[in-house]
């Protein structure tokens, strides 16, 4: 089936779109790698351990990609993904849950984004994981177009490249968050 010039654009689109993303989060980590490295040199710097909710929506996420690997294949061979699409939804909601979750970790163990007794290292935690949280958030509702979608047999012909869209957007934020914990564990 030949794409309309709507969907020919799509895909690019997207990847403007991912860059963008990718660059505002290379601006937050930059910005966190010189906050260190002034602290550290002034022997400022207070390691914070990651809440255990970090290390659980990580295992959410992974799992969601591979889900999401199933769904595609069934897609691009003609069968509806609802199953695997509704298990992906569910794992997304499960890592939103998980974050707030360790931020009520932190915020248990006095760690606080801002007032008194904080210190720029949490801030910078909390912004770096707060601002992938809202483009989970975005996933997710993406996720929900897609599972209302599946259930009605959209995802045929031409329309299997807006289903391996929505899927390449939740891969991205998946590796996203992968990348923004390895950062944050090695540069604690």
């Amino acid at each position: 089936m030949e794409l309309t010039p709507q969907q020919k654009a799509s895909r690019p689109l997207l990847y403007i779109g991912l860059a963008s993303i990718s660059m505002a989060f290379a601006g937050l980590t930059s910005g966190y790698v010189v906050t260190r490295s002034s602290l550290v040199a002034a022997n400022n710097w207070q390691t914070i351990l990651l809440p255990n909710w970090f290390y659980l929506s990580t295992i959410a996420v992974v799992l969601s990609s591979i889900i999401m690997r199933t769904a595609q294949k069934r897609v691009v061979g003609g069968a509806k993904p609802t199953a695997a699409v509704a298990a992906v939804l569910v794992l997304g909601v499960l890592f939103a849950v998980f974050q707030v979750l360790g931020w009520a970790d932190l915020i248990e163990q006095k760690i606080y984004f801002t007032g008194e007794g904080s210190k720029p290292e949490a801030s910078w935690l909390y912004v770096i994981t707060w601002f992938h949280w809202l483009h989970v958030l975005s996933g997710i509702i993406v996720l929900l177009l897609m599972l209302v979608r599946s259930t009605s047999g959209y995802y045929v012909g031409a329309n299997v490249l807006r289903f391996t869209l929505g899927a390449q957007f939740w891969h991205f934020l998946g590796f996203l968050w992968l990348y923004l914990l390895g950062f944050l564990l090695i540069l604690r």
